[in-house]
């Protein structure tokens, strides 16, 4: 069997910059939210400064658009009264009429100014609050192989770290295709097979065997032709996270047997 934790999370920066400072260390357990790492933040909050700036702008603008629509307006309310009792000509009153529609039309340019310099803003805050790097899951940390001063970013080959969720393991292993098909027929389906499945023991990779039985809660449905084997996966509680991701192990079934020829085990050997 092959261990894995039930979730085995890459870091890896979405901003490129220099590792500042590191707050936690290999092996650490985490949770979930904890920071883990941050990234020089001066040019994301110059860039946060800038985008500011460009929405008070906007908005200023945008202020003065109105102001001057109010007094376009007012001016045209005046120019038809005039103009309705004939002191003025028809020109006066158009051109009045013309200036309210070009000031609306330089409110929608300043209103979609202003959107454009909010978006700017909130991508700006994006990036800097990605300088921090937080934990997306509670688990433990795996290596630290950067240290502070070392260049990273989102195209990074390799990630940060990886923190691995260890409350759970998950341990994938293989079933012969006959011995899965005797199951299946016996059970009434993959389904039957895994819902009357009994807990399953782990033998550790030192040959002891783990100390808290599993359950066998998923079967492949798909045969792989290269071993003729099916892969299932059992479920091992971890309290006392002895078992960790990457780790091995052989998954002992066990097997009622009637009428069976018992041998002394001393005398049998095994072989691959």
């Amino acid at each position: 069997a092959t261990l894995k934790g039930v979730q085995d999370v890459e870091i890896r920066p979405k901003v490129s910059g220099f590792i500042t400072r590191i707050y936690v260390q290999e092996g650490q357990a985490v949770g979930r939210g904890q920071v883990l790492f941050t990234i020089d933040s001066e040019q994301f909050r110059a860039a946060v400064r800038q985008a500011s700036e460009a929405v008070n702008s906007a908005r200023q603008q945008i202020n003065v658009v109105n102001s001057n629509i109010a007094t376009a307006e007012l001016t045209l309310e005046n120019k038809k009264m005039l103009f309705e009792k004939q002191i003025i000509s028809e020109f006066e009153y158009k051109t009045a009429q013309n200036q309210v529609a070009s000031l609306k039309a330089q409110l929608g340019a300043a209103q979609a100014q202003l959107g454009a310099a909010q978006a700017q803003l909130s991508a700006a805050r994006d990036n800097l609050s990605f300088c921090t790097v937080t934990s997306p899951a509670s688990g433990v940390i795996g290596m630290l192989p950067l240290k502070v001063g070392a260049l990273v970013g989102p195209s990074m080959v390799s990630p940060f770290t990886t923190v691995s969720d260890v409350s759970q393991v998950n341990a994938y292993f293989s079933m012969t295709e006959k011995d899965m098909l005797t199951l299946s027929k016996a059970e009434g389906g993959l389904n039957g097979a895994v819902s009357m499945m009994p807990p399953v023991r782990l033998q550790l990779a030192d040959g002891t065997e783990y100390g808290y039985e599993g359950k066998v809660v998923a079967i492949s449905g798909v045969i792989d032709q290269s071993t003729g084997s099916v892969q299932l996966k059992a479920h091992f509680p971890n309290p006392d996270k002895l078992l960790k991701s990457g780790g091995s192990g052989t998954i002992i079934i066990p097997r009622t047997n009637s009428d069976a020829i018992v041998v002394p085990q001393s005398v049998v050997m095994e072989v691959q």
